[in-house]
């Protein structure tokens, strides 16, 4: 990888729970877990690679917040809002705000079906019915530019595959 090749890592929130309003839903035990497991790995990526400190940044949705803050706990980070990383806002709105980006890698924590339609926008450059995640999912992407169809998927991994 090269100096200009930037890195993302997209992010779905853990397990939640039912409940109204769709935006207050909070994070099952058993999503907690998934997402520690997540966390737990991710961080003992950076920690390995030696890569520069990431830039975190959430959904307002409650149970994205919260799979952040343990993210942002295991990788010693603050945690950003990030408005535009709702379940369903346009992939193409979050393309325009990464372009605007410096290089920090980020992390973006988000629901589906955004990330699913997302990670498909950047790899294959079209949205057609996008990528699956289970909770918990997580895409790492790097790319010299972030528009679509310019990245390249890294890897995929999920609670499930963590011991």
């Amino acid at each position: 990888m090269t100096d200009q090749t930037q890195r993302l890592w997209l992010m779905r929130h853990g397990e939640a729970g039912p409940g109204r309003p769709d935006e207050q839903r909070t994070l099952t035990p058993h999503g907690e877990q998934e997402v520690a497991k997540v966390a737990d790995w991710l961080a003992a990526r950076y920690t390995a690679q030696g890569w520069p400190t990431p830039r975190l940044l959430a959904s307002p949705f409650r149970r994205a917040q919260q799979s952040a803050a343990r993210l942002a706990q295991a990788l010693a980070v603050p945690v950003e809002t990030l408005p535009l990383i709702t379940p369903d806002d346009p992939p193409e709105a979050v393309v325009e705000w990464l372009l605007e980006q410096a290089d920090a890698p980020l992390i973006l924590v988000s629901h589906m079906p955004l990330v699913g339609a997302l990670t498909e926008t950047l790899v294959e450059g079209r949205t057609a019915r996008g990528m699956g995640f289970p909770t918990a999912g997580l895409v790492e992407l790097t790319a010299p530019v972030w528009a679509s169809g310019c990245a390249q998927l890294q890897r995929f991994v999920h609670p499930g595959q963590l011991t």
